[in-house]
């Protein structure tokens, strides 16, 4: 087990859980590639023509770790970094909550 603090938020398709658009291009991946704090798990995507595009409703899970220690809180900064790293990546249609770890964060976890 790690110290720290993970986060993970999700990146649907626009209108998911209902209706949603397939085969939208996905783009800033290879920005967010580089960071050993961050890590994007593929769930509805496929690869075609060369390029990544969207195939089902949850299409990306983006995970961030952060050490503890330092002058920010571990959740603070994964936090900072998962949010971080979703604003490189988009798909028309992109959704996902901005509000993820709120409650943490609100009772002093």
């Amino acid at each position: 087990m790690r110290p720290g603090a993970s986060v993970c938020v999700i990146a649907a398709s626009g209108g998911y859980p209902g209706k949603y658009a397939q085969g939208m291009a996905i783009s800033g991946l290879d920005t967010v590639a580089g960071d050993a704090d961050v890590v994007v798990f593929h769930a509805g995507t496929v690869a075609k023509d060369g390029a990544i595009v969207t195939a089902g409703g949850r299409v990306l899970a983006v995970t961030a770790v952060a050490d503890a220690g330092g002058g920010e809180s571990a959740l603070k900064s994964a936090l900072a970094k998962a949010y971080g790293a979703m604003e490189k990546i988009s798909f028309e249609g992109m959704q996902y909550r901005r509000d993820i770890g709120w409650r943490a964060l609100r009772d002093g976890l």
